[in-house]
């Protein structure tokens, strides 16, 4: 069954709270500590897994907390055209679907990763990077896919439906709606299964519902898009 995508105007700020870790929680409460200034020290970090495990939430997430902080960070994803020169004031530098990275970027990302482990001053900083493989699978210059697998490496798993579905009736019933079975499973089966796209998708419910005065249905949903 073809799945859709949901992009009609609401998305929620990734955060590390509103991650659920379920078989990723190593590597959640590893983000955690880094975020939160107790790790010993800025050792790379390396996330991978396939879509929909998470990565990029997580990347934003770290991205927000730092940025929250008044801690500036350098960002590098496969979309980005811009050769940015390493910053000194960067405290971390984050890499996006490094597995995508054509050999511009790879050059650039191996200047970050050199730059922010010996920078030509302060303390060495954090490189967190992640991609849809282990370091030793992608595709990338020698030198920037050994870097990569250097420090701490976390495969991350995608959610069950089952898992899935508990964290949306969890987020509904934070929110006092009511998902019948049937809505769950129109939910999992017609849209992008990610939580980030389900966590939008319930965003517009509850505010499609409140507008509408209706309870969340299926033809509630079918409206909604509609509508849109």
């Amino acid at each position: 069954m073809k799945q859709m995508a949901l992009d009609i105007g609401l998305h929620t700020a990734p955060t590390l709270e509103s991650f659920f870790a379920g078989p990723n929680s190593a590597a959640l409460e590893h983000l955690r500590l880094w975020t939160s200034s107790q790790m010993p020290s800025p050792v790379p970090s390396y996330l991978w897994g396939e879509s929909g495990s998470g990565k990029s939430h997580l990347l934003r997430a770290v991205q927000s907390e730092l940025t929250d902080s008044g801690m500036r960070v350098g960002w590098l994803d496969a979309n980005q055209n811009d050769r940015l020169s390493f910053d000194e004031s960067w405290t971390a530098v984050l890499m996006d679907d490094v597995h995508l990275y054509n050999l511009e970027q790879q050059q650039l990302a191996f200047n970050w990763f050199v730059n922010a482990l010996a920078p030509k001053t302060g303390l060495p900083r954090w490189v967190l990077a992640a991609g849809m493989l282990p370091p030793a699978d992608l595709k990338l210059r020698d030198d920037l896919r050994s870097r990569l697998g250097w420090g701490h490496v976390y495969a991350l798993q995608v959610l069950s439906d089952t898992e899935r579905a508990a964290v949306l009736r969890l987020e509904a019933d934070a929110r006092g709606l009511f998902l019948s079975d049937d809505v769950m499973s129109y939910m999992l089966s017609r849209f992008s299964r990610d939580l980030s796209s389900l966590m939008t998708l319930l965003d517009h419910l509850d505010q499609y519902a409140l507008q509408t005065q209706r309870a969340i249905t299926i033809p509630l949903i079918k409206s909604m898009l509609e509508s849109t």
